[in-house]
C-alpha cells in the first residue's frame, strides 16, 4: 500500500503534518504515482528525513560495569555502530577517526548527564547521527562528536587541533559558545556573531549548530516549561531562518514543528488533529487530478513521478492563522512532480499541468530561472482540482530534488571526500545572504546585532536585477537605496540616484520584482540622515546610522575644539602647540577619554565644562 511522503516539497519549508516522530495516516491514499513510461524504481535521493535520522532513543548502551566505568574497545564500537551505519554512501570510510572522536568525547564527558538522566555523550552522538543521515563528511561528524568538549570540559581548541587537525578544530571552535560569566547578557548575541563569522570561512559550522539545536528541541520536554517556550522562540527567530537560508529543509521542518509544539502546545495539538483528519480524504481529493495529470504528462512525453506532499504543521498553522475549521486536503498537502530530465522538461511539464487542470492567474512562481537565496529550484503553480478546490503543484527535476531538500548539504555530499568538501564549503561568498550579514554585522552592538539578525534573515520577496542580469533579492518595500547597499556598502555610500528599467528614479523609488536597476554614483557623495526615512534593509540602515553617528561625532569634536581654541586664545595660549607637546592627550587621558577627539566632542555637546579643561592647560 502506498503512503503519503512526509518529506517537504518546497523552499518555503513544508513537510510532514504528523509531527516529529509520527507518520501520517496512509489508508487508501495513493501517495506516489508513476507517470506513464517512467522508471518504476525509487528516487535516487535519500529517504525522507525522519526515516533517515530518527531520534536516538534506545540506541545508546552504558558501558559494562556502571555509569562511571571506562568502556572497552568492543563497547566503543557498539556505541558508534549506529553512527557508522547511518553514514551516506557518498561519505564512506573514516571509521578509525569516528571511533577516536567518540572515545575522546566519551572520556571527557564521563560523569556529565543530560536533564533526562542520560549520559551526556548521547547528545553529541545524536548530533553526529543527524549529520551522518544527511550525508555529511567524516570531518564534520568528528567535530559533531567533539562539539561540546571545549565548552563543557577542560579540553582546549589547541588540544583539538593537536589531536584531530586544523579542520576539526575550526569547526569545534566555531560552534563553541562564549563564556556566559564573561559576556553576561551579551553572550547569546556574541556567540551568534562568532558563528556567522566562522561560517563565512566554513559553512559546516552552521550545519553542526543546526543539528545541535534540532536534538535539543527533540529533548526539550525534559526542561522546565518556562525554558521550553523561551528556547523554542529563539529557535524560531534565529536558528530556523538559518536552516531556511542554507536550504536544509529536512532540518527546518522538524525544528519548526518541535518549536511550535513547545511554544503553543494547544495550537500544535489542534493543528495536528485537523491535518490528520484532512489527509484521510487525500486520496479522494487528489485522485482525479492525478489521473488527469498522468494522461496529459504522457501525451507531452514527460517522464517522472507524482507524489502527494503534506505540509508540516507549523506551515499549516501560519498559512491559516490558526483557523482550522473545515480544513480540506488541498489546504494540508500539495502535489510534487519530479521530472526525468532537465530544466526544459520542467517547463514542458508545467504546460502539461496547465493543459490538464485550470491554472489560477498570477500564481506561477519560477524558482528555476530565479533560484532562491538558499539554492532552491522548482516551478510552483496553483490550479483548480476537478472538485473545484485550488491546490499547489510543484515541479522539479531529479537533479534539483536533493538540493531542494538538503540545500548546501547536497553540495557538500557531492564533493565526495574531505579535501574536496573543505574546498566546496570554505568561503562560499556566492551565498549572498551571508555576505550581506557580514557586511553590516561586525561593528554593530550586541542588542542591535540580534535585532538586525532577525530582520536580516527575513525572507526576501522581491528580486531586482543588475544591468548584467545578476539577481539581487530584497524584502518587500525595499528601495533603490537598499539595492545599492545590497551590491556593496561603498556603492550605497556614494549613490545619488538610479535608473529603473532605463528611467531616472530617486533613491527612494521602490524596487519591484523584475526591475532592472542601475545605481548612479558620485565619488564625492556621502550618506544623508534623511536616507533613514526610506531605507528598509538592515544592511542599509546600519551603514547609514554608523556614518551619521561618525559624522555627528566629527562635527561635535570640531565644535568643541573651536571652543577650546577661543578659550585658550583669551589666555594667550595656542592649542596647536599644546597638542604638539602632548598636553591635550594627557588631559584627555586624565579625564577618562580614549583620545582628544572624544574630549573635544564632549566639549561640543556641553558634557565637559570648558573652564575646567582650560585650567589644565594653564597650570604651571
Amino acid at each position: 500500500m502506498a503512503t503519503l511522503n512526509p518529506a517537504n516539497s518546497t523552499g518555503a519549508g513544508r513537510g510532514s503534518p504528523a509531527g516529529p516522530g509520527r507518520r501520517a495516516p496512509a489508508a487508501g491514499v495513493p501517495g506516489t504515482a508513476a507517470v506513464p513510461g517512467a522508471p518504476t524504481g525509487p528516487l535516487t535521493t535519500p529517504p525522507p528525513f525522519r526515516r533517515l535520522v530518527p531520534p536516538l532513543r534506545g540506541r545508546f548502551h552504558l558501558p559494562l560495569g556502571g555509569r562511571s566505568a571506562a568502556p572497552g574497545r568492543g563497547d566503543l564500537r557498539a556505541a558508534v555502530a549506529p553512527l557508522l551505519a547511518a553514514r551516506h554512501p557518498a561519505c564512506p570510510g573514516g571509521e578509525a577517526e569516528l571511533l577516536r572522536g567518540y572515545e575522546v568525547a566519551e572520556r571527557l564527558h564521563r560523569g556529565q548527564f543530560r536533564k533526562s538522566g542520560a549520559p551526556y555523550i548521547t547528545h553529541p552522538l545524536a548530533v553526529a547521527m543527524i549529520l551522518a543521515g544527511m550525508g555529511m563528511d567524516t570531518t564534520t561528524l568528528v567535530a559533531a562528536l567533539l562539539h561540546d568538549t571545549v565548552e563543557d570540559t577542560p579540553y582546549t581548541v589547541g588540544e583539538v587541533r593537536a589531536d584531530f587537525g586544523d579542520e576539526v578544530a575550526v569547526l569545534v571552535d566555531g560552534v563553541t559558545k562564549l563564556d556566559g560569566e564573561r559576556w553576561g547578557g551579551h553572550a547569546e548575541a556574541e556567540t551568534l556573531r562568532k558563528i556567522v563569522l566562522a561560517a563565512a570561512d566554513d559553512l559546516r559550522v552552521l550545519v553542526i549548530k543546526l543539528a545541535d539545536r534540532l536534538h535539543n528541541l527533540r529533548t526539550l520536554h525534559y526542561q522546565p516549561v518556562h525554558k521550553r517556550a523561551r528556547y523554542a522562540r529563539a529557535s524560531h527567530e534565529l536558528l530556523v531562518p538559518f536552516a531556511e537560508r542554507l536550504g536544509i529543509h529536512v532540518l527546518k521542518r522538524e525544528m519548526d514543528d518541535l518549536a511550535f509544539a513547545a511554544r503553543s502546545p494547544e495550537a500544535h495539538e489542534a493543528t495536528s488533529g485537523a491535518v490528520r483528519a484532512a489527509l484521510r480524504d487525500a486520496g479522494r481529493a487528489f485522485g482525479p487530478a492525478m489521473a488527469l495529470l498522468r494522461g496529459t504528462l504522457g501525451e507531452h512525453g514527460v517522464r517522472g513521478r507524482i507524489e502527494i506532499r503534506p505540509s508540516h504543521l507549523y506551515a499549516v498553522h501560519e498559512s491559516l492563522g490558526g483557523d482550522l475549521a473545515g480544513l480540506r486536503p488541498c489546504e494540508a498537502a500539495r502535489l510534487l512532480l519530479i521530472v526525468d530530465g532537465g530544466a526544459q522538461d520542467c517547463y514542458v511539464a508545467l504546460g502539461a499541468v496547465h493543459a490538464a487542470l485550470h491554472p489560477i492567474a498570477g500564481q506561477v512562481r519560477d524558482h528555476i530561472a530565479l533560484p532562491k537565496d538558499n539554492l532552491y529550484q522548482s516551478l510552483h503553480t496553483r490550479v483548480i482540482a476537478p472538485s473545484g478546490d485550488p491546490f499547489e503543484v510543484i515541479i522539479r527535476s531529479r537533479a534539483m530534488h536533493p538540493v531542494a531538500e538538503y540545500g548546501i548539504v547536497a553540495h557538500i555530499r557531492d564533493a565526495g571526500d574531505d579535501a574536496a568538501t573543505a574546498h566546496a564549503v570554505a568561503g562560499r561568498r556566492d551565498l549572498e545572504w551571508l555576505s550581506r550579514l557580514l557586511a553590516w554585522q561586525s561593528g554593530a552592538p550586541s542588542a542591535e546585532f540580534l535585532d538586525g539578525l532577525r530582520a536580516g534573515l527575513a525572507p526576501g520577496t522581491v528580486a531586482g536585477f543588475t544591468a548584467a542580469g545578476d539577481t539581487v533579492p530584497l524584502p518587500a518595500g525595499a528601495t533603490a537605496l537598499d539595492f545599492a547597499y545590497a551590491l556593496a556598502p561603498e556603492i550605497g555610500d556614494r549613490s545619488i540616484g538610479a535608473l529603473v528599467n532605463g528611467r531616472l528614479a530617486p533613491l527612494s523609488a521602490e524596487v519591484r520584482t523584475g526591475n532592472v536597476v542601475e545605481i548612479l554614483g558620485d565619488p564625492g557623495a556621502s550618506p544623508s540622515e534623511e536616507w533613514l526615512e526610506f531605507a528598509v534593509t538592515v544592511q542599509a540602515r546600519a551603514h547609514i546610522q554608523r556614518w551619521v553617528a561618525r559624522r555627528r561625532g566629527e562635527d561635535e569634536a570640531d565644535a568643541g575644539r573651536r571652543r577650546l581654541v577661543r578659550a585658550l586664545g583669551g589666555r594667550h595660549l595656542v592649542l596647536l602647540a599644546a597638542e604638539a607637546r602632548g598636553e591635550a592627550l594627557a588631559a584627555a587621558r586624565a579625564l577618562g577619554y580614549p583620545g582628544v577627539d572624544a574630549m573635544y566632542a564632549a566639549l561640543g555637546t556641553g558634557s565637559l565644562a570648558v573652564d575646567g579643561l582650560v585650567a589644565r592647560f594653564t597650570r604651571p
